[in-house]
């Protein structure tokens, strides 16, 4: 008897904990990254001022607004939204802290989907946060979900259909925020945060989006531009020009029997160039080994490593990974050639954009070092 006693005396000392633990992780996922306002940051907005409803909700995201001391063009950078993707919260970060505009102006949204930065994807082992060293000390960025926390938006539907185009989906999708574009006012939780994104490139006539994602090394579109047609021209002189210095993309055109992504419904729904970023990300994919932090800062990986020798990969992979400064950097290159090549096409709406840490710089100085100290 007496041993029973200890026995579950133990076993609830030991639920105790894990359920203390549990609750930490839990609130910790609620907790922002701090992000410095950097010199040509002019002001922080809301997503609801934009869209109103969202007040007061985890779909008010922050947006921050550089302006150029000259007119011309404007652009808007979307991150963050799929949150298991981290080199795009990453370089939005970077232009925050470093950018400063001489001409036009620009628009960052780092959390595109803040909600889905409170919560892991179930089962997949994904680390809630990592943590990149700076001078000034570390800075932690979290690692969240592909999709909405299901706290905030549920039960999924056996089907999702895309509102607008009629498009029937797996349920899971209806979370998606790159599945609900262009948005509903009196949609699900998804579907505002798309239309309140919407509202933002209408209202402030917003002449190029760019939305930045990473996707696994299994799938096809990678190290990739998605445009819409009409950023089609656009497009292909930033390819080359990337190419050129020696930063391989592909470009992709915008697919239209897939409904809700950002470059397709974006593009036929505003007046604004669409266009969508890929790069290789290895902690996302299906035939990833351990996910551990390590995995996200390094991109290294050991069973990706023999996946390439069987060709089961859309990109080339051996012992030096994808580090994170590599696929940032990418973003970052792809971003500034957008703008540059903006200003060639429309001369009328320049958007210059200086001081952001350049592809060959981020690889040999490391992000840490264009990263400004903050309040942890």
């Amino acid at each position: 008897m007496k041993s029973n006693r200890i026995t579950a005396a133990a076993l609830l000392a030991i639920s105790l904990f894990c359920a203390i633990t549990a609750a930490k992780e839990f609130r910790d996922m609620w907790k922002e990254e701090p992000i410095a306002r950097g010199p040509g940051v002019a002001e922080v907005r809301k997503l609801s001022d934009y869209f109103p409803k969202l007040k007061g909700t985890i779909g008010d995201t922050d947006i921050f607004v550089l302006n150029g001391s000259k007119p011309g063009g404007s652009i808007l950078v979307l991150a963050g939204t799929h949150a298991n993707e981290p080199a795009g919260l990453v370089a939005a970060v970077l232009l925050i802290e470093n950018a400063k505009l001489e001409s036009g102006r620009m628009f960052v949204v780092p959390r595109a989907n803040r909600s889905a930065l409170t919560h892991n994807d179930p089962q997949e082992g994904s680390p809630q946060r990592f943590t990149i060293k700076t001078p000034w000390g570390a800075r932690w960025f979290r690692y969240g979900s592909r999709a909405t926390n299901p706290v905030v938006q549920w039960p999924d539907p056996d089907v999702y259909i895309h509102a607008s185009s009629g498009q029937r989906l797996s349920g899971n999708e209806t979370r998606n925020l790159n599945r609900s574009y262009p948005g509903r006012p009196d949609g699900n939780f998804t579907e505002q945060v798309a239309f309140g994104i919407t509202e933002l490139i209408r209202q402030e006539k917003i002449d190029l989006t760019i939305d930045l994602h990473e996707s696994s090394p299994e799938y096809p579109v990678i190290n990739a531009v998605v445009a819409h047609e009409r950023a089609m021209p656009l497009a292909s002189e930033v390819i080359i020009s990337l190419q050129l210095e020696g930063i391989p993309f592909s470009l992709e055109p915008s697919p239209r029997n897939l409904s809700g992504l950002s470059h397709r419904e974006l593009g036929d729904y505003t007046d604004t160039l669409a266009v969508l970023m890929e790069t290789a990300n290895p902690s996302q994919g299906r035939l990833r080994g351990k996910t551990d932090e390590s995995l996200v800062l390094t991109g290294i990986d050991h069973s990706y490593e023999q996946a390439v020798k069987l060709g089961r990969l859309f990109v080339s992979f051996d012992e030096t990974g994808h580090p994170l400064e590599q696929r940032v950097g990418r973003h970052l290159a792809g971003v500034l050639e957008f703008a540059r090549a903006f200003s060639k096409i429309y001369q009328d709406k320049p958007i210059i954009i200086s001081n952001v840490p350049g592809y060959d710089e981020l690889q040999k100085n490391g992000i840490g070092r264009y990263l400004l100290p903050v309040k942890q």
